[in-house]
């Protein structure tokens, strides 16, 4: 589980540098998209962490952020625009029911561990969960 909290932390901290010197709209606003999913992981991975205080309104409310985030997720890359900076494979649009049922099965991972969170204990199997699904789509859809 430490491993997909330290992925969501690294993820987050490093969005505002790769959106740098991105040309393409298309590729900018996938990029915010998943920066945003990223937030709301790191939302819930510091608290897991011990780094902030254990609070399950927010915990909750990020879930149901990074299920109606995920759901975005197809019509962020419909086009198969490309940039320098992005990190999405050719593999996407060449296995798109494939990657669309990865995007659609965070959606509902989040949207069914939303409002599920009671206590801190309920963190870890959620993050671990989260970051199966992130880390299998991204270990077949992203650059390295």
């Amino acid at each position: 589980m430490k491993k997909y909290i330290a992925i969501a932390l690294i993820a987050s901290g490093t969005a505002a540098f790769a959106h740098s010197g991105v040309k393409n709209p298309d590729v900018m606003n996938r990029m915010m998209g998943m920066s945003e999913l990223a937030k709301q992981m790191k939302v819930i991975g510091t608290m897991a962490k011990g780094e902030a205080a254990f609070d399950a309104d927010a915990a909750n409310a990020a879930l149901a952020k990074i299920s109606e985030e995920a759901s975005y997720i197809p019509s962020l890359f419909e086009n198969k625009a490309t940039d320098p900076k992005s990190e999405a494979l050719p593999a996407i649009w060449d296995n798109w029911d494939s990657f669309t049922a990865h995007a659609t099965e965070l959606e509902e991972l989040a949207g069914g561990l939303a409002g599920t969170i009671q206590a801190e204990a309920d963190l870890g199997p959620a993050m671990g969960q989260l970051g199966k699904s992130c880390g299998a789509c991204h270990a077949d859809f992203r650059a390295k």
